[in-house]
Formats: structure tokens, C-alpha cells, sequence
């Protein structure tokens, strides 16, 4: 049997035993090491691998490249985000067990100047497989007795989200913009209005060269006070893409496609990808100046990729790629220098085996995909999260929107959040009522911007209508999203409890 055949096996069988010699060495686990100690441990490490380790702003580095090492480093995708790891845990015990998925390129522990670590760490593989590998055998595993720590992919995040930039402004003149303002700048980002394909959304993605350019060009933009054309604009992290397996990608069978214009009907889109082999689109569904396309078979779609990307439908020139379903492995959300937050171990969904059951801030979407007419499971719901609060706990007083988005549970609490971004004033709720054929009272909101009240559109009121208050104005707000920013609201509304708008809105849960 061929070794890469063998290996998850192996790799689970030795990540088995080690689980049994932590539990059998139960009583020595989580005693207090003396600094003695720990440097003996750590000398011993090294002596035995051969990796260096060296301590430098505010983390500990072992490897990197590792001994014998030559050429580039691995690359984006061969690294994963460890947490929950206990604060007197160091690489001795640390590596042991991350080296069984595969080759350590490079761990660095996150490091407090008390000497104790600060809870999470990143690891380094050489191959993408052994990262992966990693995520799937160490995630949820029990370090020690009672402590589980949680492993998913670490990505870099080079793209910067830049807002209220003047909608007449074209692609040319806001990447020389940016180019002289910050350095590092590869490309810009810049989709037409949905109304007025002349002009832009207001907003742009700056792609740079590397995170640390990323990084460095927000801490220049972010105060608040720097403008572009006489423009305060609006700076943070772009959401990172989320990324799919490529043997999931395989199974793809739907296109995604944008920049249509508004008025064109899915009859239209369905006519129009039918034309270069006839009956075979399944369906289409369209959503403002955006539509999904499927395709009874996954070689005709990515036919009809390469035929229809670029081609003008209405007057308008579409651009097509293959839709990313969910990732039910990748629902972490990453703010902290486009990392996720070391302050935030709380608020990710580490399944805490004491409890039962997850614990997160908010409900995680609850979707489910369709792929060659199986259904993949979204991921699992999450338990709103609760602490003791004790009697003399310091509280700070801030604004809501001084926090990140991922802090929001609702839409409704994202589309206030996206207005204020904008420097807009706040959503409008108006509401509405009928009477259901069987009796029922059914309830709709109307959502009004008034901050955009002299454009084509400003009032948003979606076609469905619910039973509740609260299932009204979420729906309504889902709705106003996804058409004022199509492309962040999707993504928004996935990482939401989004099976009302699934289910009565008959939206296909695919995203690009």
C-alpha cells in the first residue's frame, strides 16, 4: 500500500497512543515547572531535533527552516492556528505531539513577558496535506485531562477593505491612489454599482504584497483622519477568503456570476449559458446584480465558465468563476492583524467536552450544501455563550461600533454596523402586516437608508413574510445586505444563523 495511502492512518494511531501516555501521566501534567526545569526541557528539545529557538517580539520561534531546509519557505495554506492551549505549555511538550501529522517548517508560541505562554501558537508544515492532516487528527484533542485545543487553517490576510471611497472614481485612478499613499500595493479590487455600472460600490479591496505590507499600510490609514480626495475614508481587514479542498472544488457543478445588470431575469441568464450546448443548465437564481447558475453536470459548467466569463449580457460584462460552497472545516472568523485574536479563545467555537456542547458568541450558519445532489452538513449550531459575572469585575464603557463584526450575531446588528462604517445614518424599520389565508398574522419590514435616500434606491423590503417580529427584521435586514453589498453581506450572512433566509427565501447557500 503506498505511504500516502498509510499515513492519516498512522498518523491517527500514533496521536491514539499519545492520548493514552498524557492520560497515564495524568498526575505529572500541569504541576509548575520552575525556570530551571523549562530550560532543561527546552535544551533537550533541541538537542534531540536539531531546530534552533529563538525568542523575538513577544514569540518563540522553533525552526524555521528547520534543520537542512533549502529553497522558499512552504507555501500560504501549509500553516495552522493552535488555541486553548494551556499557559504552562511549552514546545516540549507542544511539538511532540503537533510532528506527528508531518514535518515541523516552523512553531511559534505566542509569548507573555511573565514567561507563560499566551494560549495559542502557529505551526508550520512543509505540504498543505500534513497541515490538513494536523487540523483533522489535533483539532478538539485533549492536550491534557479536561483541556481540548482547537486547530484550523491559519491564513495571512494581504487584502484591506477601504470605504467610502467617491463612486465616480475608476480602478486606474484609485490603485495609483493608494500606491502613493502606501507601499507594497499589487492590485485593487473594484466592483461597478449595481444601478449604475459607470460608477463604482463606494468601497474597494487593496491587494498587497505581503501581510506585513497589509499590516503596515492599515496602521498608516487607520486613524480616521487620513482622506483621499477629500474623502475620510473607512479602513479594516478584508474578510479572508474562505478556502475550499480542492477535491471538494472537484464536485462543484454551479457558477457564480457577477456584475450583471439589474433588470436582466434569470430567464434571460438561463437562456444566454444554454446557448453554447442547449438543456444544460438545471437553474438559475439571481439576487440584485449576481446570479447562480446550475448545471446538470460539472463538465458542462466549467465549459460554460471559459465560454461565458466576459461575455456581455444586457450590456453589461459578466465575470464568471466556480461558486465555493460552504466549508463547515473553516467557520473561525480571523480579525487580530488579520489573524485570529488571541484575546478572542473565548468567543471561538472550541467544543468543550464538559458542557456538551460548543461553546461561541452567537449561532454559527446552519446551511447545508448540495453537491452532485448529496447534501454536505453545514456546520454545527453553537451554543450562546455565557461567563460568571463576579462582584468587583472592572466594566469599561465602549461604543458597538468601536467591535469587530464579529461580535454581531444578527444582520440586523451587521447592516447598523455596515451603515455606520459608511458614515451613514442608521437603517429605518417600517412595519407591515397581513392576514395568512388560514389566519395567521404575517409580518414584513421595510428598510429605509436614509443616508442614500436620493439614489435610485433606497427603501429594501424583501418578498417573504414571517410569523414574528424577529424573524421579520432579520429577514429584512439579510435582504437590505445582500443588496447594498452583495459581496461582504453573503459571506456575512453565512457565518449568521442564515436558515430563515435559506428556507424561505429559497436562497442556494453556495458563495464566491
Amino acid at each position: 500500500m503506498p505511504s500516502s495511502t498509510c499515513k492519516p492512518a498512522r498518523v491517527a494511531q500514533a496521536i491514539a497512543d499519545m492520548h493514552e501516555e498524557n492520560k497515564g501521566a495524568a498526575n505529572g501534567c500541569g504541576k509548575i515547572r520552575s525556570g530551571t526545569q523549562n530550560e532543561a526541557a527546552l535544551l533537550a528539545l533541541m538537542e534531540k531535533t536539531g531546530y534552533s529557538l529563538v525568542q523575538e517580539n513577544g514569540q518563540r520561534k522553533f525552526g524555521g527552516p528547520p534543520p537542512g531546509w533549502e529553497g522558499p519557505p512552504p507555501p500560504r495554506g501549509c500553516e495552522v492556528f493552535v488555541g486553548k492551549i494551556p499557559r504552562d505549555m511549552y514546545e516540549d511538550e507542544l511539538v511532540p505531539v503537533f510532528e506527528r501529522a508531518g514535518k515541523i517548517y516552523e512553531f511559534r508560541l505566542m509569548m507573555e513577558f511573565s514567561g507563560e505562554n499566551r494560549g495559542y501558537a502557529f505551526v508550520m508544515y512543509t505540504t498543505k496535506e500534513e497541515a490538513q492532516l494536523a487540523i483533522k487528527f489535533l483539532n478538539n484533542y485533549e492536550i491534557r485531562p479536561g483541556k481540548f485545543i482547537g486547530v484550523c487553517v491559519s491564513l495571512d490576510n494581504c487584502r484591506l477593505f477601504i470605504g467610502a471611497i467617491p463612486k465616480e472614481k475608476k480602478k486606474d485612478e484609485i490603485l495609483n491612489e493608494m500606491k502613493k499613499v502606501t507601499e507594497g500595493v499589487v492590485d485593487v479590487i473594484v466592483y461597478p454599482n449595481a444601478t449604475d455600472k459607470t460608477k463604482n460600490r463606494g468601497f474597494a479591496f487593496v491587494e498587497y504584497e505581503s501581510h506585513r505590507a497589509a499590516a503596515m499600510a492599515r496602521r498608516r490609514l487607520i486613524p480616521g483622519t487620513f482622506q483621499l480626495w477629500g474623502h475620510t475614508i473607512q479602513v479594516d481587514w478584508a474578510d479572508p477568503e474562505k478556502e475550499v479542498d480542492e477535491e471538494t472544488m472537484q464536485r462543484v457543478k454551479v457558477l457564480y456570476v457577477r456584475n450583471l445588470m439589474m433588470s436582466t431575469t434569470e430567464e434571460t441568464i438561463k437562456a444566454e449559458f444554454n446557448k453554447f450546448k442547449p438543456g444544460v443548465v438545471e437553474r438559475v437564481k439571481k439576487l440584485r446584480d449576481y446570479a447562480f447558475v446550475h448545471f446538470f453536470h460539472r463538465e458542462d459548467a466549467v465549459a460554460a465558465m471559459s465560454v461565458m466569463n466576459g461575455k456581455c449580457i444586457d450590456g453589461a460584462s459578466i465575470e464568471v468563476t466556480l461558486a465555493k460552497p460552504v466549508n463547515k472545516e473553516s467557520t473561525w472568523k480571523q480579525h487580530f492583524n488579520g489573524q485570529i485574536s488571541p484575546g478572542s479563545e473565548n468567543l471561538l467555537g472550541f467544543p468543550n467536552k464538559e458542557d456538551g456542547h460548543q461553546k461561541s458568541i452567537g449561532k454559527q450558519a446552519s446551511l447545508s450544501v448540495r453537491l452532485n445532489g448529496q447534501h454536505s452538513p453545514g456546520p454545527p449550531e453553537i451554543e450562546r455563550c455565557t461567563y460568571q459575572f463576579f462582584p468587583g469585575i472592572k466594566l469599561t464603557p465602549i461604543s458597538v461600533y468601536s467591535l469587530k463584526s464579529s461580535h454581531f450575531s444578527s444582520a440586523a446588528m451587521h447592516l447598523d454596523y455596515f451603515c455606520n462604517k459608511n458614515n451613514w445614518a442608521p437603517p429605518e424599520y417600517y412595519l407591515y402586516s397581513t392576514t395568512s389565508q388560514d389566519g395567521k398574522i404575517l409580518l414584513v419590514y421595510k428598510v429605509f437608508i436614509p443616508s442614500i435616500a436620493d439614489s435610485s434606491q433606497s427603501y429594501f423590503m424583501p418578498d417573504k413574510l414571517c410569523t414574528t417580529v424577529e424573524g421579520a427584521k432579520e429577514l429584512a435586514a439579510q435582504f437590505t445586505l445582500l443588496h447594498l453589498a452583495p459581496e461582504q453581506a453573503y459571506r456575512t450572512l453565512l457565518s449568521l444563523n442564515a436558515t430563515l433566509w435559506d428556507s424561505r427565501a429559497n436562497c442556494t447557500p453556495y458563495l464566491a
